[in-house]
């Protein structure tokens, strides 16, 4: 079995496929995280936290990030279907502001790596999707936050058919605008290193 890189965008987000699916009668096999095959490509294998949410259609989930421990996140969709999102925040970095965005499901198996750096997010185009993601920090509410799922300054053509009808936290409603977050002293934790 061998996890490939089927591309890298932004100086650091990385999507994973997983060419050898085993499938039959009863269902599939694949591995989803192997520690010799990551390392081989220069991915991270220390993760410390695995995360699993469940959301329903229209459901906007994002952007957020943390920066105290740094947390960097391994996605990917066991269940449906969603649109997962990573935003460049890093201060000096030459893809600042710019976004990734891929449709990623249960069907086809991808997985998105976005590291330390990078807000993240995803919008629900399935009934339901169940998200899971691998984090290398464990997560601390005192240092966390997030950009504005709307931000015209990133400009994210999220794949939303009807807006009216998004499903957002009220956290996510208040998220601050990429400027707001350059401006903030926090900022300083992520700085672009070639």
């Amino acid at each position: 079995m061998q996890i490939k890189i089927e591309a890298r965008h932004l100086n650091g987000l990385t999507v994973i496929t997983h060419p050898d699916v085993f499938e039959d009668e009863r269902g599939f096999f694949l591995e989803a995280f192997r520690a010799d095959q990551f390392s081989e490509l220069g991915l991270p294998t220390n993760f410390v936290q695995d995360n699993h949410s469940r959301s329903q259609r229209n459901v906007l989930r994002g952007l957020h990030f943390q920066w105290d421990p740094p947390m960097g996140k391994l996605m990917r969709v066991t269940q449906g279907a969603a649109y997962l999102v990573a935003v460049d925040i890093r201060k000096g970095s030459p893809t600042l502001g710019q976004w990734y965005g891929m449709e990623v499901s249960a069907e086809n198996k991808k997985q998105i790596w976005a590291p330390a750096g990078f807000a993240r997010g995803f919008y629900v185009i399935s009934d339901y999707a169940e998200i899971q993601y691998k984090c290398t920090g464990i997560y601390n509410n005192k240092a966390e936050s997030g950009i504005r799922w709307n931000d015209p300054r990133i400009g994210i053509a999220w794949p939303v058919e009807n807006p009216d009808a998004l499903i957002l936290s009220e956290k996510d409603r208040k998220a601050r605008t990429l400027e707001e977050w350059l401006a903030s002293p926090e900022s300083d934790y992520f700085q672009f290193k070639e």
